[in-house]
């Protein structure tokens, strides 16, 4: 009998620790929660798999836009590339799906828009991070392959964001982010991908004036020469040792760049925000092209 007393008061003491643990671990979750800045928000990202092993813009913005407490649709033309993205996501505590999808079809752009609505009820964030690369010139295009990037890169822009725009003018508002370039800004020897970047820039202003009465901003960022799997192909070591010579922070950035440049415009942080282009290229485009110096001016 004392035995059982004893059993009962042990027992009775765990219960309360465990309750006390419980709404200690709840608080927890939930101070932290509150200082997600994508808590509460739906965000679909186009083009969120990678174009090779690696991360790219769209998987390292997928994926801090989970941690900041978004949901995130994936959606990509390659569908085993969004799930990878999606794996990671879930492997860190976030919530995301995967969709397969190409952005320059209408009925792609709107069912990928469809399958956001249809999974979280709601679509907040929009980002067009779809986008390929010719190096060729304006004798060596042919007419193909200049519709070819045209089509890519500048109509998934277009369908994504009229399909997306109905379904955030219902939520009250929202946000599309646009993927351009530094190329948009200088005279680049790619034609079309040159073209379309800028094209995407200025895309950008008039979807910002023509949608600011619905309440929905729409930025730009135009990233430099990043570590990314679209790149890697051309990123020999004696063009990363040229580019550390002429990046004035001496370094090449990541996808994650974009990320937390994108991170930005989709939260409250950038409520006031609209119609901009964030340059991200180590202040490669200010310094114009000149090479860092290792000697102090006196």
């Amino acid at each position: 009998m004392c035995n059982n007393s004893k059993l009962f008061k042990v027992l009775s003491f765990w219960r309360k620790v465990k309750a006390k643990l419980k709404v200690f671990v709840s608080l927890i979750f939930f101070l932290l929660g509150e200082h997600m800045r994508l808590r509460n928000k739906v965000a679909l990202v186009v083009g969120a798999g990678s174009s090779g092993p690696g991360i790219g813009n769209g998987r390292a913005i997928s994926v801090l836009f989970a941690q900041e407490g978004a949901k995130v649709m994936c959606a990509d033309i390659n569908l085993l590339s969004a799930e990878e993205t999606v794996r990671m996501i879930r492997e860190k505590g976030g919530e995301a799906i995967a969709v397969q999808g190409d952005a320059t079809k209408s009925e792609d752009a709107k069912r990928m828009v469809n399958a956001t609505l249809e999974s979280f009820g709601r679509l907040n964030i929009l980002v067009n991070v779809v986008g390929i690369a010719s190096g060729l010139g304006v004798l060596e295009t042919s007419e193909e392959e200049w519709d070819r990037v045209i089509t890519t890169n500048l109509k998934s822009v277009f369908l994504m964001s009229k399909h997306a725009v109905p379904a955030m003018i219902e939520a009250g508002g929202g946000v599309i982010i646009n993927i351009s370039s530094a190329a948009a800004f200088v005279a680049h020897p790619c034609l079309s991908y040159g073209t379309t970047k800028a094209a995407i820039v200025n895309m950008t202003r008039c979807m910002a004036i023509d949608l600011a009465k619905y309440n929905i901003r729409v930025n730009c960022i135009a990233p430099g020469f990043l570590d990314t799997p679209m790149v890697a192909p051309i990123m020999t070591d004696s063009r990363r040792e040229f580019l550390k010579q002429v990046i004035p922070l001496g370094k090449i950035g990541t996808a994650w760049d974009t990320a937390y440049a994108a991170l930005y415009f989709a939260s409250d942080e950038a409520s006031y925000v609209t119609g901009e282009t964030l340059i991200v290229d180590g202040g490669l485009l200010a310094a114009g092209g000149r090479r860092r110096s290792e000697e102090k001016l006196v």
